[in-house]
């Protein structure tokens, strides 16, 4: 058969590897070896062979899967791992420590910020103590007269009075040095930041001599740090498709960055609200980060459902790929086969080919298609 037979028309087989010998049969009575015939049949998907026997078929096996449902997203950080740095004495910012996109630790310095709040809240202290020392000897004063009759209990009791609202004074004035985060017994103008907890800083809001805190003009958030141990994988589910779609559901996310990596997350939430434009909800998907997922990375998911969907499962070697569709030949009796585009899944392990549709379980097909190939291209 000439490379302008309706076999290589229908098969497209062009351009594969050529295996000598491979249309020849022993004939184990006369000892000869015989070539396998193909004839065309005038029909593109149909072939027609002399004996089918010297084609191995295999019969489709049976495999169960969840049902899928594939989504695409992006990556985003989790909002409740999210903390702002605030100072909360307002002044200049004299020194910073960290820049965006900094690992950080909790207890790390990140910044250094000026204030008159320092001075005022110490100078309020200092008065505190005084009043409060005065007001103590003077209580003291009155109970040794009162002891010795000099006073009266009311004059006592009023002496106690205002030593008591001195330390309440006092007490205050020290918790606002111990907020804006000043040493009462090193006290300084200049305020450290500390960063909060462990992570990214993915948000900065100033630079250095730039205006913090909370009364400033200017951010009070100086910077965001996010701890991305965990993320979220926000997508766009389509209307039709969430009721396959249920919160703690298994997904397999696969990130466009690193082809064949699979990682494991769960539904977390599913938005109340749809876009009323393309009739979508948004699937929030929390998945644990190794250190691989970066802030705005594109991921496919896979959702797995609980209901299963059975599928047929045949030999790589069984399916032609040819222009972007595969195709697979089945017996159609009186030695000839025909020719049926199938639907591929997953590989499977053993080189073995999931089948989503045209082969169903149990269907028996040509075991290798090169084969049938090599018989043609012999003669």
């Amino acid at each position: 058969m000439n490379n302008s037979s309706l076999l290589r028309v229908a098969c497209c087989l062009a351009g594969c590897l050529v295996l000598t010998g491979c249309g020849k049969k022993f004939d184990p009575v006369g000892g000869e070896v015989q070539q396998a015939q193909v004839t065309p049949t005038g029909n593109a998907d149909m072939v027609s062979v002399q004996d089918s026997s010297q084609f191995p078929l295999v019969t489709a096996s049976r495999f169960d899967t969840p049902n899928k449902l594939d989504v695409t997203g992006s990556v985003f950080p989790d909002i409740d791992r999210e903390v702002p740095v605030i100072s909360l004495a307002s002044g200049r910012v004299v020194d910073i420590r960290a820049r965006l996109d900094d690992n950080v630790k909790k207890g790390q310095l990140l910044l250094k910020v000026q204030s008159p709040d320092v001075t005022s809240a110490f100078n309020t202290y200092l008065k505190a103590t005084n009043d409060e020392q005065l007001a103590n000897k003077a209580y003291l004063r009155a109970q040794d007269l009162f002891a010795h009759g000099a006073i009266s209990q009311a004059t006592l009791e009023q002496t106690q009075d205002t030593e008591d609202n001195a330390k309440a004074d006092l007490a205050a004035a020290e918790q606002q040095l111990a907020t804006l985060g000043v040493d009462k017994n090193h006290p300084s103008s200049v305020v450290n930041v500390y960063a909060p907890i462990s992570g990214v800083i993915v948000a900065q809001n100033v630079t250095d001599a730039a205006a913090t805190g909370m009364t400033y003009s200017g951010s009070s958030t100086a910077f965001t740090v996010a701890d991305l141990s965990v993320v979220w994988i926000i997508c766009d589910v389509y209307e039709s498709d969430l009721p396959q779609v249920r919160l703690g559901q298994q997904v397999q996310i696969r990130l466009n960055a690193i082809p064949g990596k699979v990682f494991t997350g769960r539904v977390s939430d599913i938005g109340p609200v749809l876009d009323p434009t393309i009739r979508t909800a948004k699937l929030r998907i929390e998945v644990p980060n190794p250190g691989t997922f970066r802030l705005g990375m594109y991921v496919t998911a896979t959702l797995l459902s609980r209901d299963k969907v059975v599928h047929a499962v045949i030999p790589a070697t069984a399916i032609l790929h040819l222009h972007d569709r595969n195709w697979v030949f089945v017996p159609a009796g009186n030695n000839q086969f025909k020719r049926v585009e199938v639907t591929t899944g997953d590989m499977q392990p053993g080189d073995m080919q999931e089948i989503l549709s045209g082969v169903a379980p149990g269907q028996q097909v040509i075991k290798n298609v090169l084969e049938l190939e090599a018989t043609a291209e012999a003669q």
